[in-house]
């Protein structure tokens, strides 16, 4: 594994950032404290032609790696932007990935060309509050109607619903209890978000409020055959495709989040003067700092192997697991440390350590939980009974 960047990496990583900083912490503020959408920012990333770094280049795309993509959301997340930045384009640079592998030549002509461009903002309907992380037990159903389908239930935590004008959504066609093996009678469409049948309702949260997450229930949602995704039955299979690359991408940005937050830290540290000398003198402050750039540091060489292995076809469960529990955890406690090291006013939203805080904490959850990641370690690497 060579650790240099190649040429490609090095002007994907100084251009984003440069891009990413013509928005500072005051638009990213702003933002989530409106619950505004970041337009300007999603805008500007689809004009430069970020958004097709992962989709083919027959479809307009860049056709890079997972590696690329997550340099380049780290670049995003680190430039302050967080979460409500790597959130709005998340969805293009990873969620695609089943409809370029499974989908038709005509659903990948209508709509990934019109993705690069940032014409067309899509969402991923998977979770349910009856299932949560067990996939299996989602109940959405879309039952035959002729040539179509037509789809009832509901789904929560879908991010960009409100924006979005598509969505990738997860139904069953079979039954759970009908079906040969759990994760079976699956099937994926890529359709239209269809608000005559489709109502979307923001959660409110604690945190990348910039971001919508929703509740949608479907009723009725006629969807042509044509928009399914590969064959029926077979959705849940092609979901796995792409999971390996999400623990990447959200290790990516928690690595970025917790840089934003340490050099803030470390800039308040050499500013601010207490008792005749700056606290960053003091080893109670300088050491967590030093700590959490140790831990950054070594969370981002998992994440590098992770996708280094990923865009060489290798299996890499392991290590893109690894990876998003090491990042998620070093990014938090990076900015637990850099909001302590600001004192009082690590708690005012001025200094913008406190939105990274509640940010970073996101990672540790989604899009599965630490606990989770070591069931899968602990069951599928180490061997033990599997206790779920």
């Amino acid at each position: 594994m060579d650790f240099e960047y190649t040429e490609d990496q090095r002007m994907i990583r100084s251009a984003v950032a440069e891009l990413a900083a013509r928005f500072d912490d005051q638009y990213w503020m702003e933002k989530d404290q409106a619950k505004e959408y970041p337009t300007e920012f999603y805008d500007a990333l689809a004009g430069a032609g970020w958004l097709g770094i992962t989709i083919p280049e027959e479809y307009g795309g860049q056709g890079l790696g997972i590696s690329e993509a997550s340099m380049m959301l780290e670049q995003i997340a680190a430039s302050g932007a967080g979460m409500n930045g790597a959130s709005s384009v998340h969805m293009s640079i990873f969620g695609m990935h089943p409809v370029i592998v499974h989908g038709s030549d005509e659903m990948k002509k209508e709509n990934l060309p019109r993705i690069v461009s940032g014409d067309l903002r899509v969402c991923f309907g998977v979770t349910e509050p009856g299932a949560g992380l067990d996939t299996t037990r989602i109940t959405t159903f879309a039952e035959r109607d002729g040539s179509d389908y037509v789809v009832n239930g509901r789904k929560v935590w879908i991010s960009n619903a409100m924006e979005s004008e598509k969505i990738l959504l997860l139904t069953r066609t079979a039954r759970y209890e009908d079906s040969p093996k759990k994760t079976a009678g699956m099937t994926l469409f890529f359709t239209d978000l269809d608000r005559a049948h489709v109502e979307i309702r923001p959660i409110k949260k604690m945190g990348r409020n910039a971001i919508t997450s929703n509740e949608l229930f479907i009723d009725d949602l006629r969807i042509p055959e044509e928009h399914r995704v590969g064959e029926e039955g077979k959705g849940f299979t092609y979901l796995l495709d792409g999971l390996n690359p999400e623990r990447c991408l959200v290790a990516a940005e928690a690595l970025g989040i917790g840089r934003a937050a340490l050099k803030r830290a470390v800039a308040y540290g050499n500013e601010r003067a207490v008792f005749g000398r700056p606290i960053g003198m003091n080893q109670g402050i300088q050491f967590p700092l030093a700590d959490s750039l140790a831990r950054l540091d070594a969370a981002e060489l998992m994440l590098r192997k992770a996708t280094w292995l990923y865009d060489r076809g290798l299996p890499c469960g392991r290590e893109a697991n690894t990876a998003k529990y090491l990042c998620a955890d070093a990014g938090f406690a990076a900015a637990d440390r850099a909001l302590q090291t600001h004192g009082g006013m690590g708690y005012a939203e001025e200094y913008h350590v406190a939105r990274y805080f509640r940010e970073a904490r996101l990672t540790r959850i989604a899009p599965l939980s630490q606990e989770m990641v070591l069931n899968f370690l602990g069951s599928h690497v180490l061997g033990l009974p599997r206790s779920y």
